[in-house]
This record gives C-alpha cells, structure tokens and sequence, in this order.
C-alpha cells in the first residue's frame, strides 16, 4: 500500500475507533449514586418522635394566631379568681353621652398606683348648636375593690371649659374653670375589658354680663363606653 493511499484511509479508520468506543460507552450499566435517607425511614423510634413533634410545633405556629395576653386565649371571658387588684393598672375609655342637652364625646385615660386610688384625664367635647366646648379635666378615682364583674368607683377633679362660637357668632373663644364631681360603675367583660357607665354633675364657674362675682352653671353629664386596660410593670 502507498504512502498516498494510506494517508486517505487514516480518517476512515479514526471515525471507526470512535464509533466502537461510544457503543461500548452506551452498552455499560449506569452507576446510580446513594439516594438520601429520610430519618423517618431509618427505624430510630427516638428520632422519629423528635422530628414529628418539631414538624407539630411549626405548623400549629403557622396555623394559628398568637393572644396578645396569653392567659386569656383558652378562656376569653374568665375572670381572675378573689377580688380584682387594680394596681399598676392603666386603662383607655373612649366614650358617649351627654352634657347639658347636648351631645359629648370623651376619652379618658386613668393610672391606678395603687389598689383603691387612682388619677384620671379626660378630654371631652360638646358639639351644640349655637356654641360648641371643649372639657378637660384631671380626677382623682376612688374604688373598693370587689370579688366579681361589677366595680363601682367615685371621682372628683377639676379642669377648664373652653367655649368657641359657632357659625352663627362671630366671637373670641372664652375659657371657664370647671368643677366635676360623680361617679359610676364598671361591668367586666373580661380582665382586661370593661363596660363602663359614668355620671357627674359639672359645675361651669364664669363671669356674667353685668353681673358682678362669679356665677355658676351645673350641667348634668353621663356617658357610656369601653374601658381597655392593661397592666404596667413599675
């Protein structure tokens, strides 16, 4: 055979050797690699019950909503057992009713440092018609603490009436000194969660056109609304 012949049979002979080669390749068996083992399947009873109550945990933390106050999730309406302790005890009343013949929208915060005593803000407004007000007022809160949902409590305090003309009037706002004495009752709903009615007798002191001293104006005043409470650690 010739040199020239050679050289033309050298590619032939190149694809033939690679030809047999991957035929080898595709006729051999695959090589699988381990597969992973689950803990569950590897028969260790210690593990199994680990892991299946972790997996528990995690979905009932996702399934469920978390109380904002844990000892009430299981019995929303329960009360604690003896008599309700006030102390360190803050509570938010948003509340309806009346002052005078007119309507009166107020809301009041009050602390309780102690068991029986307490101080309470309160910022009210009287929509009328001709003249509308504004009341704040700062009390003191006395209350006898009692086994069971209702606590009556009294109150005094003193604060200010500010007075502003309505549509009708064109005049400056006038500032009065404000007496309220009363008291009222609390239902428990809940530890943290009262019905609260309220009743006082304000007393407006002011001036008078063409009258000399001061004159006073008694106005009944009662509300109705909610009380949320929540204890503060000192």
């Amino acid at each position: 055979m010739t040199a020239a012949s050679r050289c033309r049979l050298a590619p032939l002979v190149l694809l033939l050797a690679l030809w047999a080669g991957g035929s080898r390749a595709a006729g051999a068996p695959a090589v699988s690699e381990p597969e992973a083992v689950d803990s569950l399947d590897i028969g260790n009873p210690v593990a199994d019950s680990v892991e299946t109550e972790a997996l528990g945990r995690e979905r009932a933390r996702r399934a469920g909503l978390e109380s904002l106050v844990p000892e009430l999730a299981a019995h929303p309406y329960r009360l604690a057992p003896g008599v309700l302790d006030f102390r360190n005890r803050l509570s938010l009343s948003p509340a309806y009713g009346f002052l005078g013949s007119d309507h009166l929208y107020a809301l009041r915060l009050t602390y309780d440092p102690g068991p029986w005593f307490g101080y309470e803000a309160s910022l009210a407004h009287n929509p009328g018609h001709a003249v509308h007000a504004v009341l704040h007022t700062l009390s003191a809160v006395v209350r006898a603490p009692m086994r069971g949902r209702l606590q009556p409590y009294v109150s005094g305090g003193y604060g200010m009436m500010i007075v502003f003309s309505g549509q009708t009037l064109n005049t400056a706002p006038v500032t009065k000194n404000a007496l309220t004495i009363g008291g009222g009752l609390e239902f428990y709903i809940r530890n943290d969660l009262a019905l609260r009615a309220d009743m006082r007798e304000a007393t407006i002191l002011g001036q008078q056109r063409n009258r000399a001293g001061t004159v006073a104006y008694d106005y009944a005043q009662g509300t109705i609304g909610l009380a949320f409470y929540r204890t503060v650690r000192p």
